[in-house]
């Protein structure tokens, strides 16, 4: 039953990287539509997409051995890293017109060039990379990665971890130096300072405590006042929940069709970061392994530069940690109060044949500084205990769901967005690669939302980004074009920008 609010056209849930993007997408398609941001916190950026709660890698499946998969016959399936590499350029072009037209200012502040590296050790592994180098040097999205099992080399490429190290075992490494560090923080706050200007109504302190259905097929939304506790009700035809791990818990209470049968994992991340100077400055690269055998994709360590408020930083992990939590900031109860009757079967099912991940959580959280110390030897064989420092990262809350290939209670690993059949509310479920691929997600919502306004809109997409609706890989001069162009407006001359940082390179 509507409350006789005054409706706005848009609000989109959570202040993080996916409402920024879909806000400002929108108001560059609708200068005239209102929007209003509800966020739980007092500014933008805090949970997820704040620097200090992800890895800050330019997911662009350049060195993250997760991307590709190793077939039985040996051969090598690079189909999802070309669709992640593919969405991180489109994500590079809107960033570019966004900095071209002044609606973003110093590019540097959220996106720096920076080798790419992926290391591997042990005869079988080598085999891997090799082939996984082969078949992806074919492919014009990956031109320039160069492959390498010559020490000489790869101590060029990676000094700090190359330092001291006295192979017992082959070794190799891809490098590519297209790769970027970025500062989704960043980013997303310099996004929300433009919305405001742009008089987008982002309000902080405010908790969506529900979401129902009008009798007009509106979208009610009960908000809570964090400052005073008071409760207001707003209304809008159109909602996207893209408030983080707490995004299952307001889709479930929409009540469409579409969330159900849905659960979540949460999974917590912790990194070592370097309090050494003279350290930091012998590493110039992200550098990303193979996960360990059972091992689950996400714990893919690696040993990364970062750039946080303008200083270069040092992180290796990640560690998984478990809370129930699915915020960094939410409750101990979210895990519970997400299992519901149309999910139960599922959850239960998903925790029956997930036991190696619970057996492998439960190692981790129970792990010793020193043992963390081990696993950052197999990078920085020297490593001083002295030198580095725990950092909790963010919550990630992994989707469950039954799928015809997984069976009942598959846990999947990655972006999920689930609209109803009327695309009048959407909302975003998952992690990694996420905050790199946010503006191609944030255009599949406005096709699956507005399917009557694309035909209008598509000129000022392409505009916005030139690439829309082609696959780079098919279009080469296209990519070769657009690679060029974005590198001298974000700053991403890599080469030069890689020998002023590490004269090594």
């Amino acid at each position: 039953m509507s409350r006789n609010q005054p409706t706005t056209d848009v609000i989109l849930i959570g202040a993080g990287i996916m409402s920024a993007t879909l806000g400002t997408l929108m108001k560059q398609l609708e200068p005239e539509w209102n929007i209003k941001v509800f966020e739980k916190l007092s500014q933008p950026g805090e949970e997820s997409s704040n620097e200090w709660n992800n890895a800050g890698t330019g997911h662009a499946a350049l060195c993250e051995l997760n991307y590709t998969t190793e077939n039985e016959d040996g051969s090598i399936d690079i189909s999802k890293a070309v669709k992640v590499n593919e969405q991180f350029r489109v994500s590079t072009q809107f960033w570019s017109y966004l900095v071209n037209q002044r609606l973003l200012q110093e590019p540097e502040r959220f996106v720096r060039p920076l080798p790419h590296i992926s290391l591997v050790h042990g005869a079988k592994n080598v085999t891997f990379l090799k082939n996984r180098f082969e078949k992806m040097i074919e492919n014009p999205l990956f031109d320039g990665m160069e492959y390498s099992e010559e020490t000489d080399t790869l101590k060029q490429w990676m000094p700090l971890v190359m330092e001291k190290r006295e192979p017992r075992e082959p070794i190799a490494a891809t490098k590519i130096d297209t790769g970027t560090d970025v500062n989704f923080g960043a980013l997303t706050r310099d996004l929300f300072t433009h919305l405001e200007e742009e008089k987008v109504d982002v309000q902080y302190n405010r908790s969506v405590e529900d979401v129902v259905r009008t009798e007009d097929g509106f979208w009610e939304l009960k908000v809570k006042n964090e400052a005073d506790q008071t409760i207001e009700y707003h209304t809008a035809p159109f909602v996207f929940i893209g408030g983080g791990g707490g995004s299952l818990h307001l889709l479930q209470k929409s009540g469409i069709p579409e969330g159900r049968q849905k659960g979540g994992f949460p999974v917590s991340g912790l990194f070592l970061s370097c309090k050494n100077t003279e350290i930091i400055e012998q590493h110039h690269a992200k550098v990303y392994g193979k996960a360990k055998e059972g091992a689950p994709p996400m714990s893919v360590p690696h040993l990364d530069t970062r750039y946080i408020g303008g200083e270069k930083t040092l992180l290796f992990g990640p560690y998984a940690g478990f809370s129930p939590k699915f915020l960094k900031t939410g409750s101990m109860l979210d895990l519970f109060q997400s299992i519901k009757p149309d999910n139960l079967f599922t959850m239960v099912a998903s925790g029956a044949k997930n036991m190696p991940l619970t057996k492998y959580l439960i190692q981790q959280v129970l792990q010793s500084k020193e043992k963390r110390m081990d696993e950052l030897r197999e990078f920085i064989p020297d490593a001083k205990a002295e030198d580095w420092e725990m950092v909790t990262a963010g919550q990630r809350v992994q989707v469950i769901k039954d799928t015809e290939e997984g069976g009942k209670g598959t846990l999947q690993f990655g972006t999920e967005v689930v609209t109803s059949e009327d695309g009048s509310i959407a909302a975003l479920l998952g992690a990694s690669p996420g905050a790199s691929t946010a503006v191609q997600v944030m255009l599949d919502v406005l096709e699956r939302c507005y399917p009557d306004h694309i035909g209008k809109w598509e000129p000022k997409i392409r505009d916005m980004v030139p690439s829309y609706g082609k696959k780079l890989m098919d279009h080469p001069e296209l990519l070769r074009r657009l690679e060029a162009e974005n590198a001298e407006t974000l700053g991403l001359t890599a080469s030069e920008n890689a020998k002023a940082e590490n004269p090594s390179v």
